[in-house]
Parts: structure tokens; C-alpha cells; sequence
């Protein structure tokens, strides 16, 4: 490394967010831009460790080669650092804004130390690569003549395109809503990810071949039977979109919604000006209750406060995490620990205090009399080791609580895909009802036919869906040509 003893000698420091009084007025980025000398510091702080767990799997899905990038950095070399970053992630901007960075809980210097700032250093190489025009179009020199379609243009069936593109395979992506993105574009607020972040990738896979069908939704108005007769492979990423809900008394009441469903409204109204004002589903003046944590609950309460919420609660069933790793959650597994994301800072901000409740678990939605909601009655919860150790939950007699709410957004995770276009091509199911297809080779039990992302894992983050797309596109090349030279 450049400065062998910088990780002895500088602080960890991340890029800071926009202060909250000014980012809640907005949908702009939550990011400031970092200063180089900031970065070129925190590059150093990188420990030549013999053995880096941030580009294991453990760290780092798509095997991310961090230490010779962080080194290039400290060095002022980015373009050479662009030309590292891209060879093992197609989007290094998805995931060095909305990746809650799996690399930095596998860091070795985290395991006595603040964790390098891997995720900051990421983000600013592929922004600078841009900003330079660095990054540009590179179509394939020649074609194969083989097609390829590609159901779902999230972050998993992108990778998949651009990978498969690379040999010259004439591709083409399909996706039921009226953008391109998926998760990228409706599923993440623009705070977090702005939608021109995301179209910019995609005018670059059409510069470089790939086509780009809206509206085409697989299943409805697209068969796909007919779609496997016309094309020599296709490829499943259609994600995992059927959400976990809630089934108790008062759940069919207006004012109870899933989560995508609010936040998909509220992307939609911003892209479309005036035009889609109807469609939103607005906190305004309202007390709000997000059901359920993790970055979509988050996301939840930066959008509920941004439109302007009278108040605002998150309800979490189990347990406030520990502050530091709990003895049986040991470096380099991913870190169970309390974190205070963008959202919950903006409500301690607006309200005085974090936002979460923990322990507590939501027992009937209450009718205002019109069909609506007005709150949630609940009651606290113990969590309680069996003689096996397996935890159990049990409510505490007497906690019953009423909480005045006209809007409960429910952020409980996804069950799996929709199965509505696959079950045409008969395509078998795994116990979870994934799509079944072996992990490192992708194929259903359907010839041609491959899946990736979560619609085959499960409900996962945006780096394991590039890893998989990847992944996938390489198996579906050594389909259609006997081999592939595919990363």
C-alpha cells in the first residue's frame, strides 16, 4: 500500500450526508461531494492485510478488488482505479449509494478499528469516472446471431444484459412498468439514488446494443411461451416482489398500504410533474406508522417526512439491536448492530427523537367509522430462550396500546416472485417458491430458460443481484456458444 502506517495514523471519517433541515425540503441526493485529499486519506487507511475478507464472499459478493483500488486512489491513478472497480461490478454507483456495504463489516482493520471507507471510495471512482468521460459505450465488435430476453430490468437483469451483450448476443430487456430500472427506479427513493444516476446506465446499454421493451409485462401481455419460441435463451429477474403482509382485524381498511406501493406512487409523481398527482399517496398532515425496518422502512419515513407527516412511528417486532457485535455474531460476518440511518436522523431532527419502537407487535387495524383507518392497537412483546435455544416471542399482559395513525405503511419484507410468468413455461418451484435454479449455474428445469437475482435467493441486496446477473449471463453464453470467456 501507499502509506503503510496510514490506518495507525488517520481516523476513520465518512463522506458526510446534507444536513438534515436542508435535505428534508427535497428529493435531491442525501450525498455531499467528497474532497479528493479526503478521500486520497481514507484510501491509506487501507492495511495491506495479507488476506482482504472485504473482496471475499463474505464481504463483498461481487469480489470487488478493494485494495488495489483504495491503493490507486491514494495514489491519484483513478482512472486506472475505474478500470479495477468495473472489472468485477457493472454499477458501482447502485451499489456505493444503496449497499448497506457487507465489505466494511468483513474489513480486517474493523475488527480492532473503524472500518475503511470502502463504500464512500467506491461511490467517488465511478462519479469521477463520468464527471471525466471515462466511462462510454462499448458496443460489441461483432454479433453471434443468438437472442436473448431478459425478464425484469432491476439491477440483476441490467448486469445480465450488459454481460451478455458483451459476446454479441442480441439482447433484449423486457419490463412490465412504464421505466426502465425496477427496483433502481421505482423501489428507492430519489434521495437515496437519483433516477438520473440510474438513466444514465441505462442510455449507455442502448449505446451499446441493447434493447429496451416498457410495458411489456411478461405473463399479461407478453406469452412468454411464444417469447422462448422467438429467442435462443432466456433469463428470469423479475426480482421478489410479492410482499410479506399483515392479516389481522381491519387490514382491508383505506390507509393501510405495502410499502413499494407508497414509495412507487411517490417516485412516479416526481418524475411525472403535475401529470400523476392523482396516483400519490400522501403523508401530509397525518400521523404515520411504518410497520416493519430495514431500508425500505427507512426509506418509508425519509418519504413520510418530506411530504410534510403530523407524526411518525416505526414499529419493530424484535429487540433494539446491541451497540457493538454480540458474542455469537463474530468479525467477519455482517454486523447486527444498532445503526441510525438518513431517515431516522431526519426524524430525530423534525420530532425530537428516533423514530423506532421496538418489541412491539400490531394486533388489529381500528376503523374510523368511513372505512379508514385511525389507528393500530398493540401490545408489547417478551423475546425468551427455549431449553434449545431457540428465541420465542410472548406478550406482555397489560402493554395493550392504542396508536392514532390514518396512514400505516407495511415494510415486512417480500415472499418471493409473482408467479404468473413462469407458470406458462412450467418452470419448477423451490421450497421458499423461488424460482429453482441451482446457484453457480442459474438454469431452471426449463432448457434455455435461467434465472438470477431474488427471484431465484430470495429477497436480497442490489450487490448479490449484480453478482447473480453476472453470473447468470455467463452460464446462459456457455449455453448458447458450448463456452464463454464471461467474468
Amino acid at each position: 500500500m501507499g502509506k503503510a502506517t496510514g490506518f495507525m495514523e488517520i481516523e476513520r471519517k465518512s463522506v458526510p450526508y446534507r444536513p438534515p433541515q436542508e435535505r428534508l425540503g427535497d428529493y435531491q441526493e442525501i450525498l455531499t461531494p467528497p474532497a479528493e485529499a479526503h478521500l486520497k486519506q481514507q484510501g491509506s487507511r487501507c492495511m495491506d492485510c495479507g488476506v482482504p475478507f472485504c473482496q471475499s464472499a463474505t464481504g463483498c459478493p461481487v469480489y470487488n478488488l478493494i485494495p488495489e483500488w483504495n491503493d490507486l486512489v491514494y495514489r491519484g491513478r483513478w482512472h486506472d482505479a475505474l478500470d479495477r472497480l468495473h472489472r468485477t461490478n457493472n454499477f458501482p454507483e447502485f451499489t456505493g449509494r444503496v449497499c448497506p456495504a457487507p465489505c466494511e463489516g468483513a474489513c480486517v482493520l474493523g475488527i480492532t478499528t473503524p472500518a475503511v471507507t470502502i463504500k464512500n471510495i467506491e461511490n467517488a471512482i465511478i462519479d469521477r469516472g463520468f464527471a471525466e468521460g471515462w466511462v462510454v459505450p462499448r458496443p460489441p465488435p461483432r454479433r453471434t446471431g443468438k437472442t436473448v430476453a431478459i425478464i425484469g430490468s432491476g439491477p440483476a437483469g441490467l448486469a445480465a444484459a450488459q454481460q451478455l451483450n458483451k459476446p454479441g448476443h442480441l439482447v433484449t430487456v423486457y419490463e412490465r412498468s412504464d421505466r426502465i430500472g425496477g427496483l433502481l427506479m421505482y423501489g428507492i427513493p430519489n434521495m437515496k439514488l437519483g433516477k438520473d444516476v440510474v438513466q444514465r446506465r441505462i442510455s449507455q446499454l442502448e449505446a451499446e446494443g441493447v434493447r429496451f421493451v416498457t410495458k411489456a409485462d411478461v405473463g399479461r401481455n407478453v406469452d412468454p411461451v411464444q417469447l422462448r419460441r422467438e429467442h435462443d435463451a432466456i433469463v428470469f429477474c423479475t426480482g421478489a416482489t410479492q410482499p410479506r403482509d399483515l392479516p389481522i382485524p381491519g387490514r382491508q381498511l383505506g390507509g393501510v398500504y405495502v410499502a413499494m406501493d407508497f414509495l412507487t406512487a411517490n417516485t412516479r409523481t416526481l418524475l411525472e410533474a403535475d401529470s400523476a398527482k392523482g396516483g400519490l399517496i400522501s403523508a401530509k398532515d397525518k400521523d404515520v406508522i411504518v410497520i416493519g425496518g430495514g431500508d425500505t422502512g427507512t426509506d418509508c419515513i425519509g418519504t413520510s417526512l418530506r411530504h410534510g407527516c403530523r407524526s411518525l412511528v416505526n414499529f419493530e417486532l424484535l429487540p433494539r439491536p446491541p451497540d457493538q457485535r454480540a458474542p455469537d455474531n463474530p468479525w467477519p460476518e455482517w454486523p447486527r448492530i444498532f445503526r441510525v440511518d438518513y431517515g431516522h436522523e431526519e426524524a430525530k431532527v423534525k420530532f425530537g427523537q428516533d423514530p423506532r419502537t421496538y418489541c412491539i407487535l400490531s394486533k388489529e387495524f381500528v376503523d374510523d367509522g368511513h372505512g379508514r383507518v385511525s389507528g393500530i392497537k398493540s401490545v408489547k412483546v417478551a423475546w425468551e430462550r427455549d431449553a434449545s435455544g431457540r428465541w420465542n416471542m410472548r406478550e406482555e399482559a397489560g402493554s395493550e396500546k392504542f396508536w392514532p395513525a390514518q396512514l400505516v405503511l407495511l415494510s415486512m419484507g417480500f415472499l418471493g416472485p409473482e408467479r404468473y410468468a413462469t407458470d406458462p413455461l412450467g418452470i419448477a418451484y423451490d421450497p421458499r417458491s423461488n424460482y429453482q435454479a441451482e446457484y453457480g449455474r442459474f438454469a431452471t428445469s426449463v432448457p434455455g430458460v435461467f434465472a438470477a437475482g431474488d427471484c431465484r435467493r430470495g429477497q436480497s441486496l442490489v450487490v448479490w443481484a449484480i453478482n447473480e446477473g453476472r453470473a447468470a449471463a455467463r452460464e446462459c453464453d456457455r449455453y448458447l456458444m458450448g463456452m464463454s470467456d464471461l467474468p
